[in-house]
């Protein structure tokens, strides 16, 4: 049975892999998986079969760049045959803006000024005591400062009586509240130094704690006051406090519906002047407006 003439019906169905006609040759970056056509458009074409041309278009470079992608290194694997993309060479704009650089601590300065380098120390560290290697911090760790101690020595000028080992968890204790002050410390002057200038930051100039505390002091007031409308009736109805923050601003006012005539014309015409102008001038500058016009 001879089915050449069917397969050459159905092979006429499909286009050329091949594509020619194009004067100005097509730029690809594969990495990204784009093709760029600088070739001019045939207006006269594009007018008369418009939907017709700009598909014929897109499908001859979809198959060019098809074409460039079958031509590159591949590799198989569980997913199938994949093609080795280079690496792009368009840039592409970021999303978003570039972070902005954090300020730097105390400790961080003062290393910088004395030339002091982070090393990065191993987690688990040998203990000589046990002959085991036990990790540096946390739980059953090195770090116990004596407390684990199953015998401590009195110092000498001591209290005999006096408990040393609740001795030391009192002053471990003290060391772990100053380190969280001081963290706490770094934290608002962070927060004072992202709202410096930059300048005045290279400089090495200290960010006023005191900003930083009223800056503190403004943003608990502003959470108290939106915890306050998180009930049903919006704080409307709810019994107040003494010494009760009340929030700051212009409030509505609404005047009465009876009152002075003149009065509330004189406020009907000053909103009139402020929309369509005082005496018929123009609010609007029309030499700037028609240069801004130009422009575009």
């Amino acid at each position: 049975m001879d089915v050449s003439g069917v397969l050459e019906a159905h092979k006429q169905k499909f286009k050329s892999v091949s594509v020619e006609g194009k004067v100005i040759p097509v730029e690809y970056d594969l990495g990204l998986l784009a093709a760029y056509d600088q070739n001019p458009v045939d207006e006269a074409e594009l007018k008369q079969n418009k939907d017709e041309y700009l598909q014929s278009l897109s499908r001859d470079n979809a198959q060019l760049l098809f074409n460039e992608i079958f031509q590159l290194q591949t590799i198989s694997g569980d997913s199938g045959v994949m093609a080795m993309l280079p690496i792009p060479t368009t840039q592409l704009p970021r999303e978003k803006p570039l972070p902005k650089p954090k300020p730097e601590t105390r400790w961080e300065k003062f290393a910088k000024a004395k030339g002091i380098v982070k090393r990065k120390k191993e987690r688990m560290v040998f203990d000589e005591a046990s002959g085991d290697y036990k990790p540096r911090w946390g739980y059953k760790g090195i770090n116990d400062d004596g407390t684990k101690d199953w015998i401590i020595e009195v110092p000498t000028g001591s209290n005999p009586m006096e408990d040393q080992y609740e001795l030391r968890r009192d002053a471990k204790k003290e060391r772990v509240e100053k380190n969280e002050k001081r963290r706490q410390r770094n934290m608002e002057e962070a927060a004072v130094a992202s709202k410096m200038d930059q300048k005045a930051i290279k400089r090495g100039d200290r960010p006023n704690m005191d900003n930083a505390r009223a800056m503190k002091r403004k943003e608990l007031e502003n959470q108290i006051l939106i915890s306050k409308t998180a009930t049903a009736s919006a704080g409307k109805f709810d019994a107040a406090l003494e010494g009760d923050l009340k929030p700051r601003g212009i409030k509505r006012q609404f005047a009465p519906t009876i009152g002075d005539v003149s009065r509330e014309k004189a406020g009907n015409m000053s909103i009139l002047d402020r929309v369509v102008g005082k005496n018929g001038e123009d609010l609007v500058n029309v030499r700037k407006a028609i240069r801004a016009t130009k422009r575009q």
